[in-house]
């Protein structure tokens, strides 16, 4: 009788009910997955984790995965073999994913092959795991929903995590003028070193009186905003006429007055990755890739944990007093 073939296993993480970081739990005997057509199945070095993951895990998030599911979106590995129709990628090739079908904090994942980019070598794993969702959310929230011109004054608050120091260096490499939030002395020079023309400390009680005094009356013409319960209010007082806050970040409730935005026709727009047309994600995938080539994009890669701290990871991204970069996972 002939024996079916054995599929081998990996460790996975994998997330049976909604919850705090301790549902997050590492088996290690999870079927690794096989590509379908169009498909292609990563060995995984690294895996970025962003903040979007937390609140999808605790169950509160507009999308909710069927259970159990493993989480992760942007993988950095190595092609390890390919579904039918896939010409793009061989085995071997170094990668970056944008999204995965089969999640992205374990050994190997399932991705479709037109969500996966070439990796160059000037980018090391760590680094490619920080490309995907903070780079096409930043070029989205500037380009895409922002309609960013060069000239223009863009805010980025908290401006030190992954999609802050990813708008940082696309805003400047576009001709904007680009200054930057954080929450420490620290952060404030990551971002000074990453394209912004000037950092305010946001713990400072008058910083944003010293923003103002840096934009003059005109005030500014984009805010990129990762906290927008906390800051919305106060951003709409910074803002240019025809200024525009871009939400893409928020973590609860705020109460603000509509009639700050009739004063200056200003407009406050959200930002999701997940609603991007086909033609949208090229047009991301296209500058981003552009930016690497060209030297300015350099991903700036935070805290590092392996797979079995996971859970401490996704604390950490919620809680920890300042970020530094993009916080990722090694395998």
């Amino acid at each position: 009788v002939a024996m079916a073939a054995t599929r081998s296993v990996m460790r996975a993480v994998r997330v049976f009910e909604f919850g705090g970081p301790e549902v997050l739990k590492l088996q290690s005997d999870v079927l690794v997955p096989v590509p379908k057509e169009n498909q292609v199945l990563i060995k995984v070095h690294a895996c970025g984790v962003n903040p979007v993951e937390t609140y999808i895990r605790s169950g509160t998030y507009a999308r909710k995965p069927a259970l159990p599911y493993t989480p992760g979106s942007d993988v950095a590995g190595v092609i390890e073999s390919v579904g039918e129709h896939v010409t793009a990628f061989k085995k071997g090739d170094r990668v970056f994913t944008l999204e995965t079908v089969s999640g992205g904090y374990a050994e190997y994942a399932v991705a479709a092959a037109n969500r996966v980019f070439p990796l160059p070598d000037k980018l090391d794993f760590r680094q490619g795991a920080a490309i995907g969702v903070p780079y096409f959310t930043a070029y989205r929230a500037l380009f895409q929903k922002g309609r960013a011109k060069a000239g223009e004054s863009v805010l980025v608050h908290g401006a030190s995590g992954g999609v802050g120091l990813a708008a940082c260096q696309i805003a400047r490499a576009c001709g904007l003028k680009v200054l930057g939030t954080a929450g420490t002395e620290e952060g404030m020079n990551v971002i000074l070193r990453n394209g912004a023309h000037q950092a305010f400390n946001h713990r400072d009680p008058n910083y944003t009186e010293r923003i103002k005094a840096c934009t003059g009356p005109g005030g500014v013409d984009i805010i990129i905003e990762m906290l927008s319960n906390v800051n919305l209010d106060a951003d709409l007082q910074l803002l240019s006429c025809a200024g525009r806050v871009m939400v893409v970040g928020c973590r609860g409730r705020i109460e603000i007055n509509p009639r700050d935005t009739m004063s200056k026709e200003s407009s406050i727009i959200g930002v999701s990755l997940f609603l991007a047309t086909e033609e949208e994600r090229h047009e991301c995938a296209t500058a981003v890739l552009d930016g690497i080539e060209a030297g300015w994009l350099k991903p700036v890669v935070g805290l590092e944990y392996p797979l079995e701290k996971v859970a401490k990871a996704h604390e950490d991204i919620i809680c920890s007093s300042g970020a530094r970069g993009k916080m990722v996972l090694l395998l």
